[in-house]
């Protein structure tokens, strides 16, 4: 049965729905529904949530949860994910699988509390310290971002690493109707790496969830490790959608909130006899690359849309790898573009094209 439900609140329920059962949080705006509806559902349904003292204490919580083999959440908005980003390395490093969501504010610092998607480069590239990558999943819709919050924590599990959604004020605050789809678990591994208590005897290994290597070959072999298996995820894992590319003479590349704009302008650039087509990241790491390649075979030119200054541009950029212009079109301080800001951009570049 359909359901109207804020962006925010059907995330928390996804979570809870794929067997989340421990929360830990700070309130910052514009993802506070999320804790809010934490803080009531869990102790209906045997869990835990914690309001922490701070973004620091929410993330090194998750750690431990997670290190104990628990389904575990957090949720922040741009600055408090940038005060996690020292335990979100520290949980990578330890492989400790989790689900964290960011609704984007406005930036830098305090910024706004309008929607933006100015924290890509923090996503993708890692935003603490170190050799390390996470799965970034990004929805354009409240009914994807539920879906795609319960394959979070699948994922998480099958890689044994934190998987981010990145979302943007407006995901979090619109209501849509939503399908709560029924949660089947997948098959997975079972967590015997997972630190349960252990004595003398009792038949497995200490468990040691860690992050520490002294000896420099030791954690060079460890990163190798690492890496082999992020490359099993750029291999697996990478997610797109694509809308009348294949006779494109110009693409379209957004996502998130700006994808559902951007096609909205496709579609009223084919009307106007200009042949548009639209590629939206889901993932946002691993980026799609091939689906952006293979339309640099016969588009004209490319566009990026983001709420930001200029951030996934680059990975348009270096996809398309100088065959045809890519050219960048963003609104920021959490202005959202609109159609006609979109079509007036395609509109010139075909003008300049002839």
């Amino acid at each position: 049965m359909r359901k109207l439900m804020k962006g925010n609140e059907a995330i928390a329920e996804a979570a809870i729905q794929a067997g989340c059962r421990f929360f830990f949080g700070y309130p910052i705006t514009p993802q506070n529904q999320i804790p809010e509806y934490m803080s009531k559902r869990m102790p209906q349904v045997g869990g835990c949530f914690l309001q922490s003292e701070s973004e620091v204490a929410a993330i090194n919580m998750v750690y431990g949860a997670g290190g104990a083999g628990a389904r575990v959440m957090t949720s922040s908005s741009s600055p408090g994910i940038s005060l996690k980003q020292e335990g979100i390395s520290y949980i990578v490093g330890a492989e400790v699988p989790c689900v964290i969501v960011n609704m984007v504010r406005g930036g830098p610092g305090l910024g706004s509390i309008q929607p933006a998607q100015s924290d890509y480069y923090q996503a993708t590239r890692g935003g603490g310290h170190g050799d390390y990558r996470m799965l970034v999943l990004a929805p354009s819709s409240v009914q994807e971002a539920v879906e795609l919050t319960q394959q979070a924590f699948d994922l998480a599990d099958k890689y044994r690493n934190p998987v981010l959604v990145m979302g943007d004020g407006l995901i979090g605050q619109m209501m849509e109707p939503v399908e709560m789809p029924e949660y089947v678990k997948p098959e997975l591994p079972e967590k015997t790496w997972a630190a349960t208590g252990w004595k003398p005897g009792c038949g497995r290994e200490r468990a040691i969830i860690n992050s520490l290597y002294i000896d420099p070959s030791v954690l060079e072999q460890h990163n190798r490790k690492l890496f082999a298996k992020y490359a099993v995820m750029e291999q697996e894992e990478c997610r797109w959608q694509e809308e009348m590319v294949d006779d494109a003479d110009y693409v379209i590349v957004a996502y998130g909130t700006t994808a559902r704009i951007a096609r909205s302008a496709m579609r009223k650039l084919r009307e106007n006899g200009i042949k548009v087509g639209l590629i939206r990241p889901i993932t946002l790491w691993p980026f799609p690359n091939a689906p952006i390649q293979k339309a640099a075979e016969h588009a004209k030119a490319f566009l990026t849309v983001e709420m930001s200054m200029g951030q996934m541009v680059d990975d348009v950029r270096l996809a398309v790898n100088g065959k045809k212009p890519v050219e960048f079109y963003g609104r920021t301080g959490g202005i959202v573009p609109t159609v006609r800001e979109i079509v007036e951009q395609i509109e010139n570049m075909a003008k300049e094209a002839k």
